[in-house]
């Protein structure tokens, strides 16, 4: 069973008095462990998809099914719990609080947890996964580009998602450093079988996941497998 599912997905909005149509009836499955890049123009619906998969917003329309249950229809309060059990996020502008060092800012989703301890030991695990073992009492601004999204990854991963969702996350870096944070994707899939579906309007982040979905005016063009760089297609 597929981790996510949406059928005939449809989203509206209400804007100068008329309505547009985001999402025109769109169906989409992600399963576990598999690397996703959704692609299209500006304006092409990306980013609405994105939010239905993470939970920030719901369908007009349609299903969305997340491990098996319905969420289309559950209330602000029931979509955060399911959110903060089962996604992460990871951001282009990383959004990293400045007066944090880096483990702290891992720490920040699981602050109401309870259990100090145990996520001051997982915060400094994932961030020697992510190769930031040596940074994990430096502050953002003693991070390079590069290191800041590293940390927001491992942030995103600190509640152990089946689902991680990154926006354009290889904007604002380089294409070297780019090169390492999609390695890094590659790897939670593949050794924590965490889905992972990224937006971007980079052809070369494609290249690197299962399969490419791509998006105009709303509806679903291609959905066909992308060959992965180091070995074709893990799907």
């Amino acid at each position: 069973m597929a981790l996510i599912t949406g059928t005939d997905v449809v989203r509206e909005y209400e804007t100068g008095g008329e309505t547009v149509r985001a999402l025109e009836g769109i169906d989409f499955a992600v399963d576990r462990g598999e690397f996703v890049s959704i692609v299209g123009p500006s304006g092409s619906g990306k980013s609405t998809l994105l939010n239905i998969l993470g939970l920030l917003d719901t369908p007009t329309s349609g299903t969305v099914l997340l491990d098996g249950e319905d969420v289309s229809g559950m209330a602000e309060a029931d979509r955060t719990d399911r959110r903060s059990e089962t996604i992460g996020f990871v951001f282009q502008s990383f959004f990293l609080v400045p007066t944090l060092t880096a483990r702290e800012n891992v720490e920040v989703p699981r602050l109401l947890a309870g259990q100090p301890d145990e996520t001051t030991r997982r915060a400094t695990e994932l961030l020697e996964r992510v190769g930031l073992g040596d940074r994990t009492d430096h502050y953002p601004d003693e991070l390079s580009g590069g290191q800041k999204q590293r940390v927001a990854i491992a942030r995103s991963l600190i509640n152990q998602p089946d689902l991680l969702l990154a926006d354009e996350p290889t904007g604002n870096l380089d294409r070297e450093t780019g090169d390492v944070i999609l390695d890094e994707f590659g790897a939670v899939c593949e050794e924590e079988e965490v889905a992972v579906v990224t937006v971007t309007h980079d052809d070369y982040v494609a290249d690197y996941a299962d399969r490419v979905v791509e998006l105009i005016d709303g509806s679903v063009v291609t959905g066909e497998d992308a060959e992965h760089p180091q070995g074709g297609a893990r799907a």
